[in-house]
């Protein structure tokens, strides 16, 4: 998501991911596979999906506590924005957020 999302943007930026939401124990399985799907290095399904967008730092944390309020998921701040060539990249030892699967009404999101 984040490759593409820097591809069209209207300035020269590139996306730096800090954290890396995965869903709850992907990340030892991963390691226990020899890392074999690139999870850490964000190609793997594995990475807890969702919605990639780009914010004003200022306007951000707002941004996530108004989405848990309103329906009941927590969202993360993932990283930055800067100067770039429109690309993506992940840090090299990111923060794995664990991500828990929730019941809601008979669905596993």
């Amino acid at each position: 998501h984040a490759k593409n999302l820097a591809k069209i943007q209207k300035n020269e930026v590139s996306f730096v991911i800090h954290n890396l939401p995965i869903i709850a124990k992907m990340a030892s399985i991963s390691k226990a596979c020899g890392n074999m799907f690139g999870l850490l290095q964000g190609h793997s399904a594995e990475t807890s999906g969702g919605l990639l967008m780009a914010l004003p730092r200022e306007q951000a944390a707002a941004f996530c506590k108004d989405i848990e309020k309103q329906e009941g998921y927590q969202s993360w701040i993932i990283g930055i924005v800067e100067k770039g060539n429109r690309t993506a990249r992940i840090i090299d030892k990111p923060r794995v957020i664990e991500v828990p699967a929730k019941d809601r009404d008979g669905e596993l999101w």
